[in-house]
Order: structure tokens, then sequence, then C-alpha cells
């Protein structure tokens, strides 16, 4: 009996033309991969994270033409002509966006896995509305998980954030005290 050959099936591949983080971007990449995949795998833009890569966790958040998407979801044969922003393009040059600034002041990263989701979906909530309530801000982070901070600190991150936007003075973080020390008296 003879063998037959396998051969691998050639896959199709996809001229992506698209703009990321404000800058024109043209490549080929395989036609099945998700924007999530292209970001991180082709662009090297490893701040949007793999997690679930069912739509649930939020880790991959990016805003895509102005709407707040999970990027593991969205195929990139849908992208051609749209504009990206993942959380690299938050900074402009050498000063963090507000948004990262008050993450750091306020604690609001612990592990980090989810920041970049939080950080992004935050800036879709401030742009559209700079004066969102503590409500509203939750209810625009409902679909991003945190297994680490509880969410306060995120959402004093976002709510300072705002103030900052807006030309207010933000509130100083409340961050526990560190005693050195006994604290018993002696």
């Amino acid at each position: 009996m003879d063998l037959v050959p396998l051969t691998t099936p050639s896959r199709e591949k996809l001229r992506l033309a698209f703009t990321v983080n404000g800058e024109p971007r043209d490549l080929v990449v395989e036609s099945y991969k998700t924007l999530l995949e292209v970001l991180r795998e082709d662009l090297g833009l490893t701040g949007t994270k793999h997690g679930c890569e069912l739509g649930e966790c939020g880790a991959c958040a990016v805003i895509l033409d102005g709407e707040l998407v999970l990027s593991c979801l969205v195929a990139a044969v849908e992208c051609p002509g749209r504009s990206a922003t993942t959380v690299e393009g938050l900074r402009q040059g050498p000063e963090l966006h507000p948004l990262q600034q008050c993450f750091a002041d306020h604690g609001a990263a612990q592990c980090g896995y989810c920041t970049p989701g939080m950080l992004v979906a935050a800036k879709w909530l401030l742009d559209r509305n700079p004066r969102a309530t503590r409500g509203e801000i939750a209810e625009a982070l409902s679909g991003q998980i945190c297994r680490c901070t509880g969410y306060l600190q995120i959402f004093d991150a976002v709510e300072a954030a705002g103030r900052t936007l807006r030309g207010e003075p933000a509130p100083a973080p409340l961050l526990p005290s560190v005693h050195r020390g006994s604290t018993n008296g002696r």
C-alpha cells in the first residue's frame, strides 16, 4: 500500500491596513486571526492581554472606531480601514495619561493583568462623560474583571482622573498608612 502524503492546506492571508494608536499600519496576517492576536503577535503591542478569549473578562479591551470592544471577539477581517486604540496609545509622548498616573497614585493596579483593559474602558467612559459618577464608573467597568483590588482603588483613580481631565484638583489618594514599630504603646 502506498502512503498518500499529507499536505497542509494553505491558509488565506489578509492584507490589513488600519490605524493603531494614531499610526497607519499595513500588514499581511493570517485571515483567521482576531484583532487581539494581530495586536499582540503581529504588531508587538502586548499591553492588550489574552484573558478568557471568550469575551467575559475584559483584559483585551480596546477602542475601535470610538467604541469599546473586546478584541478577542473581533475578527481581523473586520478591521481594514478602522482605527484602534490600545493601552499603549493612551500615553502621549513622555507623559502618562491622567488615568495612568491616577491608577499609579491610587494603588489601582496590583498584579496588573486587568489594568490595560481597565484603563482603556475608563478612557472610553471619560471621553464620553468626563463628569461620570461613581455609579456610572462602576457600570462602565462592569465588564472588566479584577481579582486583586476589590475595585475601590480603581473607582477612586477613575474619579480622580476625571477631575484632572476637567482641570479640577484631584483628591489625594486614600492609601492606608504604614506605621513602623510597635503599635501597643511600648
